[in-house]
């Protein structure tokens, strides 16, 4: 099947229908053989777990991992019964405008911020479906248990060791002119979020950049995508998961070619946030004057294999790197 041959009303039923991990594990394969259609089937998937049904969201990733890469990841068992949802009009259409305008993405800040925005069409419980899905991957029960983190500053980065993970933090944040958590917490209405939800989006708000330097994903376009599979395998983070699955509908539809290109990224991100050790309870204010290759002996984090030059789009595009 053709890109010409898929409508998006058909790709529609195909995200409603979705599958757990051997429709996946065979969705991979299919794509690693060439048959047509294999990549909407792939992108189906992807979009199910995102918004219809987030309980199957490690089987369907785990069997793409085995059918694409060959091998599911090395990592902890997190399961729980799937159970039907549905697609509102308006998320559907957002995500449609989002898959067919060709200048999303060139920009990642208006990108993640309308993607963000499209969690508000979610159907009613899907929030608490997550938040439950949540507390069954390591770590989670233990992090959320402290509460909603306080905010670092850059007064206390500014403290440290430039070659330590706060002065690296410190450097990255005033170099680069970004803040020091992605998006604004309070004007969100994060903490309005069902437990644990109302901790963990604002944990990693707090924490993207972090987990960026200590895993190695850099702050490239392409490693924005793998650190979003690194972040979604870590705690099933949703938005990451809706972000991943739009830009997969995006290749399949309107960029065949990238697919492989675009599958190969978001499934070693994915591996290796599954094979790490859970991050979100470190206490990361006790480790900011250690250099972050002692931080990464001291967590188990090996630092992330990119299948492709991490650079590699902005050097097509003529773009300088960002520090870090």
């Amino acid at each position: 099947m053709t890109t010409a041959d898929m409508t998006w009303e058909a790709f529609h039923d195909q995200v409603l229908e979705g599958g757990g991990r051997d429709d996946a594990v065979a969705a991979g394969r299919a794509l690693r053989a060439g048959v047509p259609g294999a990549a909407f089937e792939v992108a189906a998937l992807a979009l199910h777990v995102a918004i219809v049904s987030p309980e199957p969201l490690v089987a369907v990733y785990d069997g793409l991992c085995e059918g694409w890469l060959g091998a599911a990841p090395d990592g902890p068992d997190v399961a729980a019964p799937p159970a039907p949802g549905s697609v509102s009009d308006a998320l559907w259409s957002g995500l449609r405008e989002l898959v067919f305008d060709p200048d999303a993405g060139r920009d990642p800040a208006d990108i993640t911020v309308r993607t963000a925005a499209l969690t508000d069409a979610l159907s009613p419980g899907f929030h608490d479906r997550v938040a439950a899905m949540a507390l069954h991957y390591p770590g989670v029960t233990e992090a959320a248990a402290t509460g909603v983190p306080a905010r670092f500053t850059l007064e206390d980065l500014a403290d440290c060791p430039r070659d330590s993970l706060g002065g690296s933090m410190h450097s990255f944040v005033v170099d680069n002119g970004f803040e020091l958590e992605v998006l604004d917490r309070d004007a969100l209405g994060l903490t309005d979020l069902p437990y644990p939800l109302d901790y963990l989006n604002v944990r990693i708000l707090q924490c993207h950049d972090i987990w960026h330097l200590v895993a190695d994903h850099k702050t490239s376009g392409l490693h924005e995508v793998s650190v979003s599979g690194f972040q979604m395998a870590q705690f099933g983070h949703q938005y990451s998961s809706m972000f991943l699955g739009m830009v997969l509908a995006k290749v399949a539809f309107t960029q065949p070619d990238a697919v492989a290109f675009t599958l190969d990224t978001i499934l070693t991100g994915y591996r290796h946030g599954r094979e790490t050790p859970p991050l979100l309870g470190v206490e990361w204010e006790t480790v900011w004057d250690r250099p972050i290759p002692v931080i990464r002996g001291q967590l188990g984090v090996t630092p992330y294999d990119s299948p492709y030059p991490a650079w590699i789009l902005e050097e097509l595009q003529g773009q300088q790197p960002r520090s870090a």
